[in-house]
């Protein structure tokens, strides 16, 4: 694939959190890394998906469709193996349609009180929607595990709950160039990267 021809790349989001790390991840690639808050008129984009897969190709062919250019949507989320794989698709939405970042975290540590399993992760898919008619995914996950109180002022979501042992620090409390580096995010935009460059 051309990289001269995809200098510009529209995220799918209006997070402003999950477009600040993709600029950061992605910036030594595109020129320009736009969002949805950068055009007029685009519909609101509703998550109708039942996997992460699903609701990252519904942002992505959505926002392609609508302004005629290639896009990204990417889905991701919180995956406790104690809650059943929950909040999962949830995850944004976990205490409710408006809920905040700190609603959800003291939902999840309030689910969490009395359980001994904290292992988790997070999960990431990337969609790639372009006009030329090319659909590709690219996947990542990091594993961690659920504190029982939040640590960290970085970061959104659920960073501040989320250890990693190898660093032992939140996600919340890692150098933002360090989980730029390891972050389902990260994982899944090398993955995307790499299938440019090939």
């Amino acid at each position: 694939m051309d990289k001269t021809k995809l200098r510009t790349i529209i995220v799918a989001t209006r997070n402003k959190g999950k477009l600040r790390e993709f600029k950061s991840i992605l910036s030594s690639t595109y020129d320009k890394i736009l969002s949805l808050d950068d055009f007029q008129g685009i519909p609101e984009i509703e998550e109708t998906g039942l996997s992460f897969r699903e609701n990252a190709f519904i942002k992505a062919k959505t926002t392609s469709d609508f302004l005629g250019m290639d896009a990204i949507g990417d889905d991701s989320g919180l995956v406790v193996d104690a809650l059943g794989g929950a909040p999962g698709i949830y995850s944004a939405r976990y205490a409710g349609e408006s809920a905040s970042d700190d609603d959800n975290n003291e939902k999840l540590l309030s689910e969490l009180k009395e359980e001994t399993n904290r292992n988790a992760k997070f999960v990431c898919c990337i969609a790639l929607v372009c006009v030329n008619g090319v659909e590709e995914f690219f996947e990542g996950e990091c594993r961690g595990e659920i504190l029982s109180e939040k640590r960290g002022e970085g970061g959104f979501g659920y960073d501040p709950v989320f250890f990693v042992p190898e660093y032992s620090r939140t996600m919340a409390e890692l150098d933002p160039h360090i989980k730029n580096k390891i972050s389902h995010r990260a994982i899944a935009s090398r993955k995307l990267l790499q299938y440019f460059s090939s």
